[in-house]
């Protein structure tokens, strides 16, 4: 098998005669490009405007508030009734939130698109720990708010090949 080929295009290449176009991106690839593109419109709707070169941790944990408003997530508040219920008995007025593992697996598509498309690890503003403290005093409020512990699952010990190649993206959003 070549090298050169493309991860996660394993499937209908290099066969003699096979002319079937590549595979469309994974679900993965193509969510990452989206949550990509949806920050880069964010940034570009402030006032005024950033540019993804002066982009920070801020602007980062200023997203993941304004996400907020579009989260299925009931987090009950510490003088509601239900607080601590992690099935409560009757609906309350309490605000829908993202999910801790929703805004988790959103940094992680981001953090590793914003070095594919141009930007330094050392500089990453997803990979700051300001944006880890906000992702666990989230998760830490979440779990109170439900009553439900979050436990850290064990992973089972399996040597996986570490592939640490980063290969420039063609996605929409580049640095200037």
């Amino acid at each position: 098998m070549s090298s050169e080929r493309a991860e996660g295009s394993s499937r209908n290449m290099n066969i003699p005669g096979n002319d079937q176009q590549p595979q469309p991106p994974s679900r993965y690839e193509s969510q990452k490009r989206r949550d990509w593109n949806t920050f880069g419109q964010y940034l570009k709707n402030q006032r005024p405007p950033v540019p993804l070169s002066q982009c920070n941790c801020n602007h980062v944990l200023d997203f993941l508030r304004y996400l907020d408003q579009f989260g299925k997530t009931k987090v009950h508040l510490q003088g509601c009734m239900f607080y601590g219920q992690p099935e409560p008995p009757a609906p309350c007025t309490c605000p829908l939130r993202q999910a801790w593992g929703s805004l988790d697996a959103l940094i992680g598509r981001l953090r590793a698109a914003y070095e594919e498309n141009g930007g330094s690890p050392e500089t990453n503003p997803f990979a700051s720990g300001a944006i880890r403290v906000y992702l666990r005093e989230v998760k830490e409020c979440q779990a109170k708010a439900r009553g439900i512990p979050y436990k850290k699952k064990k992973k089972p010990n399996q040597s996986k090949g570490n592939d640490e190649s980063s290969s420039s993206s063609s996605s929409t959003m580049h640095f200037s």
